[in-house]
């Protein structure tokens, strides 16, 4: 594999190569897409997208935007990342992620937020276990119907909130290649299926039922102050791991 940089995307072919590589990592159709315009104008509201270039060939971006919270504190949003199919599963991603990282904290910024469904283990694996975030927020339904079903109307396109606080101990040890393992026992563990899209392909309705039971037990224990913060993988079945609060720290 050729070697990977890591730089800003700054052209209008750059945020182009941006939409062919959501195409292809997602098969989206282009109402999902975001745009060229919405690259470029994010870049002149402060916001910036990475992309990772293999030799001349650009094989994968994040797009970060800037955000505020209530206490005017300007933060990172992480609105979507897209890797080539023949570079998945080759460090890539993570590349991404790290370097959105040191950006942002060369900016002064401390934390970078963004989602995820729920029901994809990997995705799961890698923001709990590889990069550290926490989850506090479980939101019902946050696009809009996600899935086309034989027979359906689609599934909700629930998601978990990534909370990326990027100076905590956790997250600059794996940022250093440090393991960082949790040492409490996890208060509360929600089983998810380690291949949801084989659920959707084969029962619509076993979908729908288990993506409710998810959401449920996901909004109880949130209900009950838990906060997620890893994952255990299974060749069925895996599952999020919940703590209280002061175990974290």
């Amino acid at each position: 594999m050729a070697e990977i940089i890591i730089r800003e995307c700054t052209t209008i072919e750059e945020f182009d190569t941006c939409i062919y590589l959501q195409r292809e990592a997602f098969g989206l159709p282009d109402l999902e897409i975001s745009p060229r315009r919405h690259f470029i104008v994010s870049r002149q509201a402060g916001g910036w997208t990475l992309g990772a270039f293999a030799d001349s060939r650009m094989v994968g971006f994040v797009h970060h935007l800037a955000a505020v919270r209530p206490n005017n504190e300007v933060f990172g949003y992480s609105h979507v990342m897209a890797v080539a199919r023949d570079y998945q599963n080759k460090g890539v991603g993570a590349r991404l992620k790290w370097a959105q990282r040191a950006k942002a904290i060369s900016e002064g910024r401390e934390f970078i937020k963004w989602t995820w469904d729920p029901m994809q283990s990997r995705n799961a694996h890698f923001n709990l276990n590889r990069l550290g975030v926490s989850v506090h927020t479980y939101a019902e339904n946050f696009y809009g119907v996600d899935y086309d079903l034989p027979g359906e109307h689609g599934l909700p396109s629930d998601r978990l909130f990534a909370s990326w606080n990027l100076n905590s101990p956790r997250v600059s040890a794996l940022g250093a290649g440090v393991p960082h393992a949790i040492e409490a026992e996890p208060v509360k563990k929600i089983a998810i299926p380690t291949e949801w899209s084989a659920v959707v392909k084969r029962d619509a309705g076993e979908a729908r039922e288990m993506q409710l039971r998810v959401r449920t037990e996901f909004q109880n224990a949130f209900a009950e102050q838990l906060v997620c913060a890893g994952l255990e993988r299974g060749d069925g079945e895996s599952r999020y791991l919940l703590y209280r609060p002061n175990d974290l720290t």
